[in-house]
């Protein structure tokens, strides 16, 4: 199985990136993510999943017709994932939806497979104003969480999404941590997706023929031995279905943007987590650093 994917390797249907359920073992998340010209539209089929579109650039109109009926809503977007949060469209399970682009613009749909007979949770808008941002570590380990699809925040089956911005130089997902075992009160079973995007750091001159990369860590356990250490690029997805996951790196000089997507096979929709204990020790560390200054980096919230 290959878990780094990078942008193109999985393109069909007018997507550049699609990630599905397959017979390797994946089996509870997905994701769709590509650019429309202004009027075009992609559409998804009807079925048990459970959906959140969140425009990448761009704005969007996104329109749903499900068990409770017609929906129809206009996502305002962003000009860049580096300029702040956005608003985003929860689309439940048994829906057919079709986002069509308003003017040029770039959009991911994740998606959670549901067991549900009936969505328990409505069509939902959720305005970028609703959006928690959150300054999550200190130091060189600073980075900014835009929590719009987590419990407390977006109701849902199963599905738990976020964005995280990483400023150049700094590490995320750290201390390594994971999410797949059900161990009431300490950890969940959740499968991950990570997909990228890269950018010069903000404010930095223009870079001609600038390369960005940032990288992503995945590694097991004894038991369940998983070894990924990927470069990655705008476009590309790391898949994270077992083991210690982190640190994400940001280079130097190359700001970093990753959009998660977790779901699993619990009762429980929870992101429940358990440090690797060869690194937890660093979050005693950050009680006395302040939060890196650049953030956040969408501006003062």
């Amino acid at each position: 199985m290959t878990w780094h994917r990078p942008v193109g390797t999985t393109a069909r249907d007018g997507w550049d990136v699609v990630v599905e359920p397959d017979a390797a073992g994946w089996e509870h998340t997905g994701l769709y993510a590509g650019r429309l010209a202004d009027g075009d539209a992609r559409a998804l089929a009807a079925g048990p999943r459970e959906h959140v579109v969140v425009p990448l650039s761009g704005s969007v109109v996104v329109s749903v017709d499900g068990p409770s009926g017609a929906h129809e809503a206009k996502l305002a977007g962003r000009s860049s994932v580096f300029t702040g949060p956005t608003d985003v469209a929860y689309v439940p399970a048994g829906s057919a939806l079709t986002v069509t682009a308003v003017g040029d613009a770039r959009v991911a749909v994740c998606f959670a497979v549901t067991e549900a007979a009936e969505p328990r949770f409505p069509f939902r808008h959720v305005a970028s104003d609703e959006v928690p941002v959150e300054l999550r570590g200190a130091g060189t380990a600073s980075r900014e969480v835009r929590n719009f699809g987590i419990p407390g925040v977006l109701d849902a089956d199963s599905i738990i999404a976020c964005e995280v911005v990483t400023p150049a130089g700094n590490w995320s997902s750290w201390p390594p941590h994971k999410h797949d075992e059900e161990r009431p009160g300490q950890e969940t079973q959740l499968e991950e997706i990570y997909y990228f995007e890269v950018a010069p750091e903000a404010g930095s001159p223009e870079a001609a023929g600038a390369d960005p990369v940032g990288y992503q860590r995945v590694y097991g356990t004894e038991h369940r031995p998983i070894e990924v250490l990927a470069e990655v690029r705008p476009g590309d997805v790391v898949l994270v279905p077992h083991g210690w996951h982190g640190p994400a790196m940001a280079a130097p000089g190359y700001d970093l943007y990753y959009l998660n997507v977790m779901a699993g096979p619990g009762e429980e929709r929870a992101w429940l987590i358990c440090d690797d204990p060869a690194h937890g020790w660093v979050r005693d560390t950050w009680s006395d650093q302040p939060v890196d200054p650049r953030l956040p980096l969408g501006g003062a919230r």
